[in-house]
């Protein structure tokens, strides 16, 4: 599957974009009215050239004790992002996102001009159906495989459950 094909990808509003030389506050003032966890980097021409995400702000600006004022996007972003087109395989990219450890894919056109952003939240929702799915499937087969051994333990636990009920109004009698 395409990552174009995803309802995710169509449904999304264009990512917020900065200019590196916009500040990090008027960056996280545009991420929390948003309520997004990043904001894009583009040159003057909207070729995406870096990120600025939650966890570069805290590691790069908060802990770093910045001002954020005064610290330009430049100085935060995390540069040369990997990105990806929307013609692009989904499944590959959900690997490399993982093997990698980054949890934001930004989409560019032909020119590198950001189109969309996929979160792996975005990911997560195209896999839990089929998650559920093959779940079903895997109970299904394997409890018709072990029809017999489960039709065996079934009795044994019947049988048992009996013997106790049996033996207990037995002794309950006799009390």
């Amino acid at each position: 599957m395409k990552i174009k094909d995803r309802p995710e990808f169509r449904d999304k509003p264009k990512p917020l974009c900065f200019g590196p030389d916009a500040t990090a506050m008027t960056a996280v003032t545009a991420m929390t009215e948003r309520n997004v966890g990043s904001v894009m980097i583009v040159d003057d021409y909207e070729k995406l050239i870096g990120v600025v995400t939650e966890r570069d702000v805290m590691k790069r600006l908060v802990g770093a004790k910045r001002d954020p004022e005064t610290t330009t996007l430049r100085e935060i972003m995390t540069a040369k992002p990997r990105a990806a087109k929307a013609d692009d395989d989904l499944i590959e990219w959900m690997r490399v996102m993982s093997n990698e450890r980054f949890r934001r894919l930004p989409i560019v056109d032909d020119q590198g001009r950001v189109v969309s952003i996929m979160t792996q939240g975005d990911f997560v929702s195209y896999t839990w159906p089929n998650l559920l799915h093959q779940a079903r499937e895997v109970t299904r087969t394997t409890v018709g495989r072990n029809y017999q051994i489960l039709l065996v333990a079934g009795s044994v636990a019947a049988y048992t459950l009996i013997l106790i009920v049996v033996l207990a109004s037995f002794f309950g009698a006799e009390a």
